[in-house]
């Protein structure tokens, strides 16, 4: 361990209140002024001592915040046409999942997607309006206490699932051509726990603490595992294109592309899954078709819908505002995005009241060892 000048003066903790009795218990030599007895060496181990101790305690304050953490969502979308001359895009935005389906399946629940189109908007559209029912059609899953690691496990391997059903729905279906295919990503919340699922390049980014966080892949050719799978399976890529003519890897529907069904095929509709437990560091979702992402990234996203619900807290003009900025960065594709805010918007980012500071000081005799041995005496 480093100690420097600074901790020698004073070592300063902040340590959540519900903590210090255990602490005074536990260390209680630890926070009285420490004698220099024998040796330098006494003291710093007094020291790393108290690190490690108020390290403990503080680890396990973050996690008992994360416990308690409960999102309060409250979500806007904004949809722009751009300089096509049509419209593809689609999306879904349900804040309260258990008011929309009937039932009650957590607290907080709330379900968003969307679906970037090509080769038409038949196949957005048909996806859009099917998901509730493809998603949730089995009520069971989710009426299944409580979110363990086996349901959480249930619940990614039933995505997986629906993406494959829809794919073979448009295949099904003969009012989608079978050149028309789209995007999709969809984003559940359950509690405190998020999964998001995605084929094709839409985008999930989490805000945390002003940091952008991925939780999607983009599927291109340029992505090397995806191009190295496509070429595994007999497909080729030129000029960014799959098999010349598509610029994503993962699609549902494009059915004259695919292979027979139950063979291998360079262009596939099994998502990638992410998950993650939120806490109170998770500001805000974005979710949006590539036409954002094409022309900016994750973080320049994120630094701008931060910016914006600062000033007006209105996740619908945080969405406007995107579309509006990529627009004036000329993207030339449809635009949509959804942005969903995941705690209140008066929520301080530092609640100092509640901590109490404990200090550790040394007496005048070990910061002077202290000092000296810093300096190489």
């Amino acid at each position: 361990m480093i100690v420097s000048q600074k901790m020698v003066k004073e070592a300063e903790f902040v340590c959540p209140p519900s903590l210090q009795q255990v602490l005074d218990v536990q260390c209680p030599a630890m926070f009285r002024e420490a004698c220099v007895t024998e040796s330098v060496s006494a003291d710093i181990s007094r020291i790393e001592s108290v690190v490690n101790c108020l390290q403990t305690a503080n680890d396990a304050a973050v996690v008992s915040d994360a416990v308690k953490f409960v999102p309060r969502i409250r979500s806007g979308s904004y949809a722009d046409m751009g300089s096509r001359i049509s419209m593809e895009d689609e999306h879904i935005r349900v804040d309260d999942l258990s008011a929309h389906l009937g039932y009650e399946c957590c607290t907080p629940s709330a379900f968003y997607a969307v679906f970037d189109g090509h080769g038409g908007p038949e196949a957005a559209a048909y996806i859009k309006r099917n998901a509730m029912k493809l998603f949730f059609e089995d009520t069971v899953l989710l009426e299944t206490p409580p979110i363990d690691d086996i349901f959480l496990k249930e619940l990614e391997s039933y995505h997986r699932k629906v993406f494959l059903l829809a794919d073979l729905a448009l295949a099904g279906d003969c009012s989608v051509s079978k050149s028309c295919g789209t995007t999709a990503l969809t984003a559940l919340i359950l509690g405190r726990h998020l999964l998001v699922a995605n084929v094709g390049d839409c985008r999930a980014v989490l805000c945390r603490k002003g940091d952008a966080v991925e939780m999607s892949q983009d599927h291109r050719p340029s992505f090397l595992p995806e191009r190295r799978r496509v070429e595994e399976l007999g497909g080729w890529v030129n000029d960014g294109y799959l098999n010349g003519c598509l610029s994503v890897t993962r699609a549902l529907g494009d059915w004259d592309l695919k292979l027979p069904l139950g063979s291998a095929s360079p262009l596939i509709a099994d998502p990638d899954v992410q998950q993650v437990v939120l806490t109170e560091d998770d500001e805000f979702l974005i979710i949006g078709c590539d036409g954002i992402w094409d022309v900016m990234t994750s973080q320049y996203a994120v630094s701008l819908v931060r910016q914006g619900l600062r000033r007006h807290s209105d996740p619908h003009q945080s969405a406007r505002e995107l579309v509006m900025e990529a627009l004036r960065l000329n993207t030339t594709d449809n635009l949509t995005v959804i942005v969903i805010c995941l705690s209140s918007p008066d929520r301080p980012e530092s609640c100092p009241s509640r901590r109490r500071r404990l200090r550790c000081s040394l007496s005048e005799e070990a910061r002077n060892r202290l000092q000296s041995l810093l300096e190489g005496n």
